[in-house]
């Protein structure tokens, strides 16, 4: 499955609160109602930018916020953004909140379902940016990635667990860009009932393997705490 995800950065103009706002009130109505072939839109609002739980370099990201939309395979995603009259809506009112948009594709990969009871609006969730290690290979890259889904899988208060292969890339939206623009390989979303468990579950023994494992095939981990607002 693939999904399509926005790496944003607020308008310099705004406030937090007002671009968490004017992204949920305005924007995301926007693109619900007129996007065709949308079948899922997520957004998640950071709330924190600290590491948590990991020893681990932290890259120069600084995002505010991801989304998420997943699009029916017969819509081409290029042309849905970019071509036509909602698509240039959509660019006006980006202008409006956004300051800079980077746009990534990636290749999802469920390890651990999440919660769909309700529970998971009670969960709090961990998005990560991933670099690899100079010299190593994309194929590796991903190789070892799923080696380390099942390492992810023994450690204990992981309530979900997806993996996102980036596969295309958008240092600007529109534009392809190469891994060299928009060095960023993978992006991690873990689930945990709180920060209490989080970090319990970095520091239990499974969790000091898995992140051993992790120093094999990641050279920079930038993690947010985001929370989480389905609009499709």
């Amino acid at each position: 499955m693939k999904v399509r995800m926005g790496l944003l950065h607020k308008a310099t103009t705004l406030e937090t609160e007002a671009f968490q706002r004017y992204w949920l009130e305005q924007h995301g109505p926007l693109v619900r109602s007129g996007l065709p072939g949308l079948r899922a839109y997520w957004q998640n609002h950071v709330i924190d930018r600290q590491q948590r739980g990991i020893d681990f370099a932290r890259g120069t990201w600084n995002f505010d916020g991801f989304s998420q939309l997943w699009l029916d395979d017969a819509t081409p995603a290029h042309a849905a953004f970019n071509d036509g009259g909602f698509a240039a809506a959509l660019w006006l009112d980006e202008a409006a909140f956004i300051g800079e948009l980077h746009v990534v594709t990636a290749e999802q990969n469920v390890v651990i379902p999440v919660p769909e009871d309700g529970q998971r609006a009670r969960l709090l969730k961990r998005m990560s940016t991933l670099r690899r290690p100079e010299g190593m290979s994309e194929d590796d890259f991903r190789r070892e990635w799923r080696v380390h889904g099942e390492l992810v899988k023994q450690m204990p208060g992981v309530s979900g667990y997806r993996q996102n292969v980036v596969v295309e890339r958008e240092r600007v939206k529109g534009r392809s860009c190469s891994h060299d623009e928009l060095p960023i390989d993978g992006i991690v979303e873990l689930w945990f009932e709180s920060t209490s468990t989080l970090e319990a579950a970095f520091a239990s023994e499974a969790g000091q393997r898995t992140m051993a494992h992790a120093t094999t095939f990641i050279a920079e981990i930038t993690a947010f705490l985001v929370k989480e607002h389905r609009i499709v």
